[in-house]
């Protein structure tokens, strides 16, 4: 046990054993924020009477302040500390979600958009900061296995963001169904739609609180200053030395599409599973309830499959296991196509187990060498954060058009997507494999 703990965070003879449990603990609130907010696609969209599409647009907020503001977290973290850039984060973060308060206030679904965007400019300082700062704290050889050991503990954040979102939210809000609420009054919509707001923002402004409470603990906590050592900022020369390297540009793009797949299969199981409930004589609010259900089984078996592949990693490399659970997604996601049924569920719930490696890996390879410079390189991957922005609105794009090729559904049509983006990924893995072999 030792041994183990040594090699993970131990280095010249230094344990970062309690910097390590403070920033893993970070992994999970970005994970709760997250996994609260993909089923609030839905909840918005019949809040406020809108398409999918529409409703879509807090993933194009949410993840568009992940892309915004990845390049000027790294260059504040370089001139100042990971740990100032953490603190910075985490008081960006508990300011979006406090936010939720006056944006109900306002009743206008741009200002939840904004607050969306302010608490995502948060995340993107936190995980441009943590993510490196765990690959510092240890040998760089277990770099990549510490960096899913704290990843470990983003699904365990995102479990209680679901479930928050399942019985605080979703099954409190009013029952209506979206075809009802279209035929109200305007009057009645109004008071129907603030009592529904009501309900929505309350976890937002307790997590807030939580924020501002570890924000204050990390303050006064003493961190390691690893990698903290060169100040300089030399954005340009920087960025094209980064970019020149294949393995750290080619897991930019596989980073892209993997997110782009996550987000698309998280958000979009609420659609999927609605359709299939409600096809079993569910009524839609039980029917979305149960979707979540599923959501939460899906994030439970995430985590277990990222503790085994964490521990497969001793015996595999990474890049090679990377691409293995690339193609089980594949087929994962063929049979979530095919099937109309609860086959499809079971196998969307599977997809998840065969994410759980995917964003550590292809985070720790393409950092791999990077030394000082892991602080831009950790901004890119970052910014690639962009495809849970861009895929799931072209994914809602698609499930809005309800049926394709005849009587196709739609929404089962619309994991075409995610199934192109794992194809990128398991491409990325092998590629990468082929090479570093080669070299041996």
């Amino acid at each position: 046990m030792h041994k183990q703990q040594s090699s993970l965070i131990t280095k010249d003879g230094v344990s970062y054993l309690i910097p390590f449990m403070l920033v893993t603990f970070c992994f999970a609130l970005w994970g709760f924020a997250n996994d609260i907010t993909n089923p609030m696609v839905k909840a918005f969209s019949k809040i406020f009477r809108m398409s999918v599409a529409d409703g879509a647009l807090v993933q194009v907020a949410f993840y568009g302040g992940y892309f915004c503001m990845a390049f000027p977290a790294a260059i504040f973290i370089r001139k100042y500390s990971y740990k100032a850039g953490v603190l910075m984060g985490l008081g960006l973060y508990a300011a979006g979600a406090l936010l939720f308060f006056p944006a109900k206030s306002i009743g206008i679904f741009g200002c939840f958009l904004v607050a969306y965007f302010i608490m995502t400019c948060g995340l993107s300082f936190l995980e441009t900061s943590c993510n490196p700062y765990i690959l510092t704290m240890g040998p760089e050889d277990t770099a990549t296995r510490r960096l899913n050991m704290a990843q470990c503990f983003n699904p365990c954040g995102s479990i209680i963001g679901m479930f928050v979102a399942m019985n605080f939210i979703q099954a409190k809000l009013n029952p209506m169904s979206s075809d009802e609420r279209a035929l109200l009054s305007d009057t009645e919509f109004e008071a129907l739609k603030d009592a529904d707001l009501s309900v929505l923002i309350s976890p937002y402004l307790i997590i807030g609180l939580v924020i501002v409470a570890m924000l204050l603990i990390i303050r006064f906590v003493k961190m390691p200053k690893i990698g903290d050592t060169n100040h300089d900022i030399h954005f340009l020369v920087t960025i094209r030395r980064i970019f020149s390297l294949k393995y750290y540009r080619e897991g930019v793009i596989a980073q892209f599409f993997y997110v782009g797949a996550q987000i698309m299969c998280w958000t979009f199981i609420i659609q999927y599973g609605t359709r299939v409930f409600m096809a079993e004589g569910m009524d839609e609010q039980s029917a979305e309830v149960l979707s979540q259900q599923f959501n939460i089984y899906a994030m439970i078996f995430f985590i277990c499959s990222r503790f085994i592949a964490t521990f497969m990693m001793k015996y595999v490399k990474p890049a090679m296991l990377l691409a293995i659970f690339g193609i089980l997604a594949m087929v994962s996601t063929a049979g979530v196509i095919a099937f109309q049924s609860r086959m499809g569920v079971y196998c969307l719930v599977c997809v998840s187990g065969c994410m759980s490696l995917m964003f550590p890996t292809i985070y720790g390879i393409a950092l791999e060498g990077l030394g000082d410079d892991a602080k831009f390189g950790a901004a890119g991957l970052i910014m690639a954060i962009l495809g849970g922005s861009v895929l799931p609105w072209l994914q809602a794009m698609v499930i809005d058009l309800e049926t394709v090729f005849g009587d196709f559904p739609a929404t089962n049509a619309s994991f075409v997507l995610p199934f192109i983006c794992f194809v990128i990924v398991t491409l990325y893995g092998f590629r990468i494999h082929i090479a570093r072999e080669k070299v041996r």
